[in-house]
């Protein structure tokens, strides 16, 4: 049932953050994928199963809204959202939460559907707009 929700904890490594201990903006896009792997695999559908199947999703977009700094040691929560089940594309909406519990950080990152092969756009496979479908959330 959409929308659907997960949440992931991470802890901030060093080799995350810069030299005035905030995290590096270029790794973001770590943190979002951290999500949605994670989501994915949750719900039963690992991103290597796709693969498999001669998928791949590579990112389209990215927009994003910092609002504020997130700390080396800080126990981070990456909230990851899918609202629509998608069809050639994928939106995944993200919100990084702080340690205290604070919004941090948000992320709208589009992802296409591709044959491996010939590295044109197909459809989302069935297997996952099954499992959207029928998440019980």
């Amino acid at each position: 049932m959409l929308p659907i929700t997960h949440a992931t904890k991470y802890r901030i490594l060093y080799a995350d953050t810069d030299m005035m201990g905030v995290i590096y903006y270029g790794n973001y896009g770590r943190l979002y994928e951290m999500g949605r792997t994670e989501m994915i695999r949750e719900m039963g559908l690992p991103y290597i199963e796709l693969e498999d199947q001669g998928i791949v999703m590579p990112v389209f977009s990215v927009e994003a809204k910092y609002r504020k700094v997130l700390k080396y040691d800080e126990l981070i929560t990456i909230e990851t959202t899918v609202k629509e089940v998608p069809a050639a594309r994928m939106e995944f909406f993200h919100k990084i939460y702080n340690e205290p519990g604070e919004l941090a950080h948000e992320a709208r990152v589009v992802l296409v559907f591709l044959n491996r092969e010939s590295n044109r756009p197909v459809r989302a496979p069935g297997a996952l707009v099954k499992l959207l479908e029928d998440y019980p959330g």
